[in-house]
């Protein structure tokens, strides 16, 4: 019993080294090289300035100059639906500072990224490497076009101080 036991033993690991060595023995042969489309340039530093708009609904927005009262009405939304994450100064809290946000990014670009966060991380370049540095997503506030618009004016603001 003992020595069929070893036979079975020594043919299955034989069997086994000889698929090993045969697997082993493929071609040299390599498939052909693909050529890659060329990536296009892409700002990855968030803190330089961007000329992107941005992914979403906002893609022409015309300023003026600063409208006060739209502001007032700005800082009261960013009071109530924004500061659990961000300041105005350029101190990173759960998200990054706003300091200079307004003279780094266009208009639409804060728009859409206020109004829309998931669609920006999805799909815009700029706020993926947000995501990336941050490794929280911007919260969804359900802000309306109206209080977005009155948060840039407020950043705008602040920013021109």
């Amino acid at each position: 019993m003992k020595t069929r036991l070893y036979s079975i033993f020594f043919r299955t690991l034989s069997f086994a080294g000889i698929v090993f060595i045969v697997g082993s023995c493929g071609s040299n042969t390599q498939a052909p090289a693909t050529e890659e489309a060329p990536v296009a340039e892409v700002i990855t530093d968030t803190k330089a300035p961007s000329n992107s708009k941005g992914v979403g609904n906002y893609t022409d927005v015309k300023l003026g100059e600063i409208d006060a009262a739209k502001a007032d009405l700005g800082k009261a939304v960013f009071a109530t639906k924004c500061t659990t994450c961000h300041k105005v100064t350029d101190e990173k809290f759960v998200g990054p500072g706003l300091s200079g946000i307004t003279k780094r990014r266009t208009p639409e670009w804060i728009l859409n990224m206020v109004t829309n966060p998931e669609l920006m991380i999805k799909s815009d370049p700029l706020a993926k490497k947000l995501f990336e540095e941050i490794l929280s997503p911007m919260a969804n506030q359900n802000i309306s076009d109206e209080e977005a618009r009155n948060i840039l004016e407020y950043l705008r603001q602040n920013d021109s101080k």
